[in-house]
């Protein structure tokens, strides 16, 4: 026999080898699911949680980057909506007005030397794009109740989830639950403007900071449960619990070049340059990776798969170089993998005969955690053919810390989302968007991103668009969660 034979068969016999191994793995590659104790039902009143966020739509409480164009009495109507509507929460914990508009509301635990639990909501939504509000079913701050649907602005973010965490602890305080640690309510006034001046949830952290505060735990939206039906492949709904959110940075590229008439243009203008800047960008994205958060979450998504899904995600670690070379040509899949670059912004010549002094480019980079604001502005130096550019830092936030799922909290969040509903899969996850999460990372290591409310993703993306709205069914499903969560984490 030749040597060739000889090393054809050796890596054939490696081959079949390997998809033996494989396939063996794959058999045993599956979640034991524990025995699941169905939730306790609580006392919600299902009117009044309907009826109070129709009642918080109505009020619109729309932040805006200049401070100047806010509506400020719209927050104080909101404010005094929370004292009206729930009366024995502003009887038994202190509320206090943090910075111009956020509220801070603590309910004292019986055992000062437990660290407390923070639930954070934002009272801000972002404004109707103009132009369409004729576009919208019901007026977007009606607050409209067909019977299956609440519509309206701040109907899935996130007024549904300050009104269920609202209406949980007034529901405790009705059943006469005394927590053993402290409890804190904060709600920020401007979580919508990215990187904004004055953020309430800054000022919140500060004054707990101050105090000498530490938390054990912090809660705050994240997304929703989504429905995840492969045929053949998975069925049940991905209940990602966030660990840790993306930066978001925008930085502002400019070129110099020669002005004058546009009836003697030069071979390359300014605008000409700026497209070549745009280019160079676009063409060398920074490098995906798959961070240990991201490879834990497909592999217990992968766990729920049937067969042929588990032969390919039992596999993972050998695969990377697949897996990232398909997700990065996909958009929503390379968010996931890698610091994003985004050209949004161009500026030129102020009238179409004049030859542009300078032309620039604003880009928005979402980073991966591990990806700092100074490296932006080296990738864009490295990258981009012209040297003679000037980089401005315009605004931003860098990628959050990443939080433990090995945390008692944590495991509350799974334990409870099962008993929801058996056919959730809970997973740690990287948050896309940002929250006012990241501002407690001083006084608080296991920050939480969870939304208890099962929503498809059609619906999801009505989120900041036209046409948002909440399920009826799910606001109890929110209240049930909160008032079992603030049970277990703060009393039982």
């Amino acid at each position: 026999m030749t040597t060739g034979k000889i090393i054809l068969l050796i890596i054939l016999a490696a081959l079949g080898l390997f998809i033996l191994i494989t396939a063996i793995r794959a058999a045993f590659f599956k979640i034991k699911r524990p025995e699941i104790t169905p939730m306790p039902k609580e006392n919600i009143d299902e009117a009044r949680v309907q009826r109070h966020l129709t009642q918080a739509i109505q009020i619109k409480t729309i932040s805006n980057v200049d401070e100047s164009k806010v509506d400020w009495n719209e927050f104080e109507r909101f404010h005094d909506f929370l004292k009206r509507e729930y009366p024995l929460t502003h009887k038994t914990l202190k509320c206090e007005n943090v910075s111009l508009a956020s509220l801070l509301y603590t309910w004292e635990g019986k055992n000062p030397d437990l660290d407390g639990i923070a639930f954070l909501s934002h009272q801000d939504v972002v404004p109707i794009s103009e132009g369409t509000e004729g576009d919208w079913t019901h007026p977007p701050f009606e607050g409209y109740n067909d019977g299956e649907f609440i519509w309206g602005r701040g109907a899935l973010d996130m007024k549904n989830h300050l009104v269920c965490v609202m209406e949980a602890v007034e529901g405790l305080l009705e059943d006469g639950f005394v927590p053993e640690r402290t409890i804190y309510l904060c709600f920020g006034h401007n979580e919508e403007i990215v990187a904004g001046k004055n953020n309430g949830a800054h000022s919140i952290m500060e004054t707990l900071k101050a105090r000498g505060v530490r938390l054990d735990s912090t809660l705050d939206e994240g997304g929703a449960i989504l429905p995840a039906n492969v045929k053949g492949i998975l069925k049940g709904n991905l209940a990602g619990v966030g660990v840790a959110e993306k930066g978001n940075t925008d930085l502002k590229v400019t070129v110099h070049a020669k002005g004058g008439h546009s009836s003697q243009p030069p071979q390359h203008t300014g605008v000409g340059m700026i497209a070549d800047v745009v280019h160079d960008l676009e063409k060398h994205q920074f490098k995906a990776k798959m961070l240990p958060m991201v490879q834990d979450m497909f592999t217990l998504i992968g766990k729920h798969m049937t067969y042929p899904g588990r032969l390919v995600v039992c596999n993972l670690p050998l695969l990377k170089p697949l897996v990232l070379a398909i997700a990065k040509r996909i958009p929503p899949a390379a968010t996931f993998i890698r610091t994003t670059t985004a050209c949004t912004m161009l500026e030129g010549s102020p009238a179409a005969n004049v030859l542009p002094q300078t032309a620039s480019v604003t880009v928005n980079f979402r980073q991966l955690p591990g990806t700092t604001t100074a490296d932006l502005e080296k990738h864009i130096r490295k990258v981009v053919k012209n040297k003679n550019i000037n980089v401005e830092y315009i605004k931003g936030k860098e990628a959050s810390a990443v939080s433990p799922t090995d945390t008692r909290a944590f495991r509350v969040i799974t334990e409870l989302s099962h008993q929801m509903n058996p056919l959730n899969i809970v997973a740690p996850y990287l948050v896309m968007g940002g929250t006012d999460t990241y501002h407690y990372e001083d006084i608080c290591d296991n920050l939480y991103r969870y939304a208890p409310f099962t929503v498809n993703t059609s619906l999801l993306l009505t989120t900041h668009g036209t046409n948002e709205r909440c399920p009826v069914d799910q606001l109890t499903e929110g209240v049930q969660f909160f008032k079992r969560y603030m049970r277990i984490m703060a009393g039982e």
